[in-house]
């Protein structure tokens, strides 16, 4: 009789009635929603204050160059010294006191240039206060050289490099922030989803160990499918999970947007209005990147993505199980765990650091191939453009390297489960290979 399936809907059923399970299905949705519907709305708060800044401009050249916004107000201060400045600013409700000193040197006024604040400033006001100075300053002394600056930002040519493949097909940056992004996402998603369900595999081990209840079930079935079940079965209830998750913050985020005008992506305004600036203003070049995925092979990349996603979890989950047969509680796992995390840890480095610099070079193409590495390396290639072969390739080694490990995990498993108040060490588990 092939008990195979009676296992996978055990451990299946398990898992999804277990109370824990339950709970932190719908649960996690919820926090996770809350904090950044929480972040949201203070980010909404925070800029939507308007903030008043006081300017001391004793050059009397700058001040009258500032303008009011829906977020800043701009006042210019007369008949004060810079210590009274300082004195109203300290006392008063305004947000800070910009002072110009005197000077008839434009490069010395635009280091010599203070802003006094309470606190630390925010760095898109710094930002607007120091482009204003110096789009000034520039100006006043082409000025003084008798050139017109109307005349050179008109003679000035913005470049933009057309993108284009040997075959024809026309590309852009926006097309490889796109597959960063995909690349990046499919990476970091597999490593989680591992990390997550794959401790939850081991704990379940353990746990039938240290109850006895694996003695009377491996009397009537192989550990071998004992073993495929376990890690087949708990795979089944992870992906439930994460689909219900995946619905429950879709639906959580539509309610928060739309009943209580919090937008969650709010949290997110400054970080990108860093990435903008540190991409020299290029905010077409972000909006684009979304339009982007038109161009991607979608199809490929779906198909591989579930390959590679099955097959990395399966190979990691075959470790975590061995590694929870073998001991008897979690403490004693910790001298199992850093071997088998390295190689999953590693293809994350390579793949940030590596790949997205050069997702064709030697480095990123050996740690395809790898089957502890490729999971993540390959994910994050493929978006570049990995030929088909290679692909299949790095599959079939996947897989063919998950056989072998469920055949080394399950000789570790059919005599870790029936050992216990031994704490084994690396030379007992090849002792156990053997037998």
């Amino acid at each position: 009789m092939n008990h195979l399936p009676l296992i996978i809907k055990r451990e299946y059923l398990n898992k999804v009635r277990n109370k824990s399970f339950i709970v932190m299905t719908f649960l996690s949705p919820l926090i996770f929603v809350g904090i950044f519907a929480l972040v949201g709305y203070l980010s909404s708060l925070n800029n939507s204050k308007v903030r008043d800044i006081s300017i001391l401009d004793e050059s009397g050249m700058i001040a009258q160059n500032f303008e009011n916004t829906a977020t800043e107000t701009y006042t210019i201060l007369t008949n004060v010294t810079l210590d009274q400045a300082k004195i109203i600013g300290n006392q008063g409700a305004i947000y800070g006191v910009l002072y110009i000193p005197k000077t008839d040197d434009l490069a010395a006024l635009a280091t010599a240039t203070t802003f006094y604040s309470k606190d630390s400033p925010s760095l898109s006001i710094l930002r607007d206060i120091e482009n204003t100075i110096e789009s000034h300053v520039n100006n006043a002394r082409l000025k003084q050289a008798n050139i017109d600056a109307d005349k050179i930002k008109a003679l000035r040519i913005k470049v933009d490099t057309k993108q284009e493949s040997f075959e024809g097909k026309e590309t852009s940056k926006a097309d490889s922030i796109a597959k960063l992004i995909f690349g990046g996402a499919a990476g970091y998603l597999l490593f989680m989803f591992i990390i997550i369900y794959g401790n939850m595999i081991m704990r379940s081990v353990i746990e039938e160990k240290t109850s006895r209840i694996i003695e009377v079930i491996i009397s009537s079935v192989k550990p071998i499918k004992l073993l495929l079940g376990k890690i087949i079965g708990t795979s089944l209830a992870g992906v439930t999970q994460f689909v219900a998750w995946v619905i429950l913050i879709s639906v959580l985020t539509t309610v928060v947007t739309l009943v209580f005008g919090i937008d969650p992506s709010a949290a997110q305004s400054q970080q990108q209005e860093m990435i903008v600036q540190a991409n020299g203003g290029s905010a077409d070049l972000i909006a684009q990147a979304y339009g982007a995925y038109e161009s991607l092979p979608l199809t490929n990349l779906i198909i591989m993505f579930l390959l590679f996603f099955i097959g990395g979890y399966l190979l990691y989950a075959s470790l975590y199980a061995a590694i929870g047969a073998a001991v008897d509680n979690e403490a004693d796992t910790q001298q199992f765990m850093l071997p088998v995390l390295m190689p999953l840890i590693l293809s994350v480095y390579v793949g940030f650091f590596t790949v997205i610099e050069n997702p064709h070079g030697m480095v990123s193409q050996v740690f395809s191939y790898i089957p502890f590495t490729s999971p993540v390396v390959m994910l994050m290639r493929i978006p570049f453009g990995v030929p088909i072969w290679q692909q299949l390739l790095s599959v079939a080694i996947l897989f063919v390297t998950f056989i072998g490990m469920v055949v080394f995990a399950a000789k570790i498993y059919r005599v870790g489960i029936l050992m216990y108040g031994k704490k084994p060490t690396y030379k007992d588990l090849v002792k156990w290979l053997k037998y």
